[in-house]
């Protein structure tokens, strides 16, 4: 350990690249890949000139080793690593009887409006009919319900072409959980369920189904994402496309967006990887807090479904900006 500083609640300690368990065995080489889609972003002057370096590497392990410092970064909260995904659905341009739910852009009123209507009376009334809103059209509410949750997507066409869809907006309306509400109800406990529990319930018992559904009042709008090719990743928080299994969602307070960051995942399966911060999510607050992204598709969504792991991630920042970090007396 080379030093350690806090600040209010939060403490630094740079370690060691020793310190990192696992850390020679990693494949440094798709890390650097995956640091490169985004750091050309990166206005900071010392991340720019490493960017600029980073692209004539023999090395990359050297890489990150030579210019790079690991900070454990701790706010007094457990770490905590899940998983998501980007869901893919089934879908068409033209509704049938088949294709019969609407995904929906935004309409102008919900946009200028604070709080606009509710999830019921969205999916109860008319107001959204006859406005050319409609994306496409899906084959299963369910789906389309966690891909609201996700805030982004694919569709898959008949056709095998896709329509890639990303956060449009949202009627203001907060967010409740509706696996909180099963329990709540009783019908589970807490550690019984998952997005595929709720996913079985809903269409084994689709009239409280539907009404279950309609407990969360927020309701979510997306966007086409056109300048994304469907064999490459979603967009992320800065807005290039992440990596499957390479690419994490941060607290932007405590990590930066493009940093690399050293995952130590504990649990049934545990993972020890170098990956990037180029991604947020509402409920990934904190400085030991990480969701790890699993990539496209019902496969990953299980896999990420199933992700609630402690362990700890180090930060890897420039040499000067880790020991800025210090007290002057340590640096």
């Amino acid at each position: 350990m080379a030093g350690t500083a806090q600040s209010e609640e939060t403490t630094f300690r740079i370690l060691e690249f020793q310190d990192l368990e696992g850390w020679e065995q990693d494949n440094h080489a798709a890390a650097l890949r995956t640091f490169l889609e985004t750091c050309p972003d990166l206005d900071e002057p010392d991340w720019a000139s490493l960017c600029a370096v980073a692209q004539n590497i023999d090395s990359p392990r050297a890489f990150f080793e030579m210019f790079f410092r690991p900070v454990l970064i701790e706010d007094g909260q457990d770490a905590l690593f899940t998983g998501y995904f980007e869901p893919e659905l089934d879908g068409a341009r033209r509704p049938d009887a088949r294709y019969r739910y609407p995904v929906y852009r935004q309409p102008p009123e919900a946009k200028s409006a604070s709080t606009w209507l509710s999830r019921r009376e969205i999916e109860t009334t008319d107001v959204m009919a006859g406005r050319g809103l409609e994306i496409a059209w899906v084959d299963d509410p369910v789906e389309l319900f966690f891909l609201q949750i996700q805030g982004s997507g694919r569709i898959r066409l008949p056709d095998g072409s896709h329509i890639r869809v990303g956060y449009g907006g949202a009627n203001g309306h907060p967010y409740r959980s509706i696996g909180v509400e099963l329990i709540r109800r009783g019908i589970y406990k807490s550690h019984q369920v998952s997005a595929q529990v709720i996913k079985n319930w809903v269409r084994r018992n689709p009239m409280d189904g539907a009404e279950l559904l309609r407990h969360n009042p927020s309701y979510v709008f997306f966007r086409t994402v056109n300048r994304v090719s469907p064999e490459k990743g979603p967009l992320g928080a800065m807005n290039r496309s992440i990596t499957t299994m390479r690419s994490i969602a941060v607290d932007p307070a405590f990590t930066p967006l493009g940093a690399p960051v050293w995952v130590e995942k504990d649990g049934k399966s545990p993972l020890r990887r170098l990956m990037i911060a180029q991604d947020t999510g509402s409920a990934i607050k904190g400085a030991q807090r990480a969701d790890i992204f699993f990539g496209t598709g019902d496969s990953a969504g299980r896999e990420a479904g199933k992700l609630k792991d402690p362990g700890r991630m180090m930060v890897l920042l420039p040499i000067q900006r880790a020991y800025a970090l210090l007290p002057e007396s340590e640096q």
